[in-house]
């Protein structure tokens, strides 16, 4: 039996808002196989023994070491963990590849390098490229013996990627398209061997092409020098009258904004991934600092306020970890059924990606977010050496703030969550009306504030239906009262998508505690206090969330109901958040390390 085949009843993406999925079915990190465990050993190893050990000399872009380590990558399968085996790759699951991609994700500008090589520098071709370009690059590329890059960005076009002004117009002899233009914040600009690059076929067909960098006319900018993730290599390329050949073509002709977006999808769930394994290191270091630190003659692991930290920096990371192995395998399972109907590999891998896209953007915001509250106060820990560079505190503080931009900025992200789920909805792919409809009935019902069904987490479990919710009935009171004009509201907008994020989370993180707990695993009352602990927080944001939506579009009347209503899905118990997050510290504190 595969290990997908005891996850079948999974839900499509977005559908999470109005349907609840069960314990069993989530998929969650304390399923690792064996062999997933080996693997991630050795990833781990290398970055631990390899990467960190040359920090500084990476961080000082010492001449030609991320390539030595990115080809050592390639002789460990690194690189080559998504590429089909016919191909030089592994083709590795999806589970594996996101679980690889969070050990690598502790080591700083080298994760990035990595990142952006085995994924927009790979990934294009992999998903878009003919047999022939499959076959002339994916080994290269899968090895480590070709180096990736992506040509998106320009100077006037960032976010706004269709308004890209790089040109290619056909040659008279219809043999060569040229191409003029220039892109900016080219990861691994120095030294690809291979762009992916993106310009207007007769400055109207927005189109991919692959490009060698020996092409006559392309040329490197210098390194630009960066807040952060200094050891990366950075730059502006330049097209001037560059010769591309015809059969360079990547995908069709004026569907490059296809590839762009959907190469998108994935990269913002590896970026979650990396994320990951750069909290858990932080967390780590932060817990080592703060145990031994003596100040008032004691270490100040024992001051309830440094618990707090270590605590609440712990839960972030089991919460994020907990949504992105649970979408992993949705999306994993939807690749399987895809290649069961007969779609390549490829297709199938992007059209997972499509199906949860809307997890994806999720993802990127939260793990971004999460990696910032976790640096921010591993410096806050270490005080004043915090802030020296001799600390590893101050070189994770500046290489973080990149993935809030990276992939999509949040804020892009969190308009394209409530957009995608409401085309989704529009195209019938998820019915969104009915649930909301439901909701609006209830609002003129008396409430029902018993404690739910019984069972495991019972109280917790209505917490989160309650989510729903309130989700529910501010998104649809959003649309009802400004229907298309919603679309240019982007603080309500915004206010929605954290409303929905903070709804996914708390759910991921409850179907994790509710499985370890089914099966008695050792953590199991871990997982159960930083659940109690993430929920009742979130529930606060939530509603705060709510009440700026709703003020900024409903008044009178309307106003009072939807605030009733927010309060009556917004209500809970108190807990002592304080004596969870206490016990949480605890064992991170006797384990000197993240344990979770």
């Amino acid at each position: 039996m595969s290990q997908s085949e005891n996850y079948r009843q999974i839900l499509k993406g977005g559908e999470f808002l109005i349907k609840d999925s069960t314990a069993h079915d989530t998929y969650i990190p304390e399923d690792y196989t064996e062999d997933q465990k080996l693997m991630a050993q050795a990833a781990l190893e290398f970055v631990e023994q390899e990467v960190l050990t040359k920090a500084d000399r990476i961080d000082k872009q010492e001449e030609g070491l991320t390539i030595q380590l990115m080809n050592q990558a390639g002789e460990l399968g690194l690189l080559g963990l998504s590429v089909p085996e016919e191909f030089g790759g592994s083709g590795s699951d999806f589970i594996t590849s996101t679980l690889i991609t969070e050990q690598i994700g502790g080591s700083g500008s080298f994760a990035v390098s990595m990142a952006a090589h085995t994924g927009i520098g790979t990934l294009p071709i992999l998903y878009y490229g003919t047999e022939e370009q499959k076959k002339k690059y994916l080994p290269g590329l899968a090895s480590g013996q070709l180096k990736g890059a992506y040509c998106l960005t320009e100077p006037g076009s960032g976010s706004d990627a269709l308004a890209a002004k790089t040109k290619a117009v056909l040659s008279e002899d219809g043999k060569h398209y040229i191409l003029n233009g220039q892109k900016m914040w080219i990861t691994n600009g120095g030294f690809a061997d291979v762009f992916t690059v993106f310009a207007k076929i007769d400055g109207e067909k927005f189109t991919g092409f692959i490009v060698d960098a020996n092409t006559p006319g392309l040329t490197r900018g210098e390194e630009e020098h960066k807040l952060g993730i200094k050891g990366s290599s950075t730059r502006q390329i330049f097209f001037q009258e560059a010769k591309v050949p015809v059969q360079n073509v990547l995908g069709e002709i004026g569907k490059g904004h296809l590839i762009a977006f959907n190469i998108l999808n994935i990269g913002r769930q590896k970026l979650c991934a990396a994320a990951l394994g750069a909290t858990k290191r932080l967390s780590s270091i932060s817990i080592q600092y703060a145990t031994q630190r003596e100040q008032f003659k004691k270490s100040i692991a024992t001051f309830g306020a440094i618990q707090y930290k270590l605590a609440e920096q712990a839960t972030r990371i089991f919460a994020i970890e907990s949504a992105l192995y649970r979408a992993s395998q949705q999306i994993k399972i939807k690749v399987e059924e895809l290649l069961a109907e007969g779609k390549p590999y490829h297709t199938a891998l992007m059209g997972a990606a499509e199906e949860y896209a809307i997890e994806c953007a999720i993802l990127k915001v939260y793990g971004s977010e999460v990696l910032d509250y976790v640096v921010d106060e591993c410096v806050q820990i270490h005080g004043g050496m915090g802030y020296s560079e001799e600390m590893p505190a101050a070189r994770a503080f500046r290489d973080a703030r990149i993935n809030r931009i990276f992939e999509g900025t949040n804020e892009i992200n969190r308009l394209l969550t409530v957009d995608m789920l409401l085309k989704r909805a529009l195209k019938g792919h998820i019915d969104l009306m009915s649930p909301a409809m439901q909701v609006q009935k209830e609002l003129m019902a008396i409430p029902d504030f018993g404690p739910g069904d019984d069972g495991i987490f019972s109280r917790e479990k209505k917490l989160v239906d309650n989510m729903k919710k309130a989700v529910l009935m501010t998104a649809g009171a959003a649309v009802q009262k400004l229907m298309m004009a919603l679309e240019h509201e982007q603080e309500i907008l915004i206010n929605i998508a954290n409303m929905i994020s903070e709804l996914y989370i708390c759910e991921s993180i409850l179907l994790r505690a509710e499985k370890l707990k089914l099966s008695g695993h050792p953590t199991a009352n871990s997982a159960s206090n930083m659940m109690q602990v993430y929920l009742f927080d979130a529930l606060m944001r939530i509603e705060a969330e709510g009440k700026n939506a709703i003020a900024a579009f409903a008044e009178g009347d309307e106003l009072n109901m939807l605030q009733l209503g927010l309060k009556r899905f917004t209500k809970q118990q108190l807990i002592n958040t304080k004596w969870l997050r206490r016990n949480i510290a605890s064992e991170l504190i006797l384990a000197n390390r993240y344990c979770y």
